[in-house]
């Protein structure tokens, strides 16, 4: 018995090596129309033919509130993540969403509320604060484990790609239309060979 189970964990974990061998990552940029970089553009991957892996049970993420402020502004995350919202500050927040995808509302608070929000359906979430108006974040809920999100000069990358045609979905907070996505189309080859990078142009303009 205990030989079979050595056996069985070997097979297991040579699987885990493949797989990681044969996937690979897909640079991207996102630039405004005036050819500037973009931060905090979400870009994900949706396999063409077939459907992405099921969502793993117990994903969390945090988005702070420090200084009156969402921290960080733009979040994505897998659909069924929960989401903490510690209070950093020495004020109470009321964090709220009136989106489609997750409404809810966190009464007024300090600290960490007793309990996560979970966000279980695809989409753009806009978070507010009934008491801060000034205070605004962003939550891209996606149906996929690929995804990334832009840094100061623009670019990210999406790691652990298999093999395959993807459908490639860039957005951005401050676009004119904050529903509509770009997409592209990459091809990931076998191996371990990265894939082309790909260059969005979106219809945002940032400060």
């Amino acid at each position: 018995m205990k030989n079979q189970v050595s056996l069985r964990l070997a097979m297991f974990a040579a699987g885990l090596c493949t797989a990681a061998a044969h996937a690979a990552s897909l640079p991207v940029q996102a630039v405004n129309p005036r050819g500037q970089p973009l931060a905090n553009a979400v870009v994900y991957a949706v396999p063409v033919n077939g459907k992405a892996p099921a969502v793993e049970s117990g994903k969390k993420a945090i988005i702070d509130q420090i200084d009156r402020e969402f921290v960080p502004l733009v979040s994505v995350i897998q659909t069924g993540t929960a989401v903490s919202f510690p209070n950093k500050d020495d004020v109470e927040h009321a964090v709220y969403s009136f989106s489609p995808p997750k409404r809810f509302e966190i009464k007024l608070y300090s600290g960490v509320p007793a309990r996560p929000v979970v966000f279980d359906k695809p989409g753009m979430v806009t978070l507010g604060c009934n008491i801060h108006d000034s205070m605004v974040a962003y939550v891209m809920i996606v149906d996929t484990p690929w995804f990334a999100k832009t840094d100061k000069s623009g670019r990210a990358t999406i790691e652990n790609l298999p093999a395959g045609s993807y459908r490639i979905v860039a957005w951005h907070p401050q676009q004119r239309d904050p529903n509509a996505l770009t997409t592209q189309t990459a091809d990931v080859p076998p191996g371990n060979a990265n894939a082309a990078a790909l260059k969005f142009s979106l219809p945002a303009e940032t400060n």
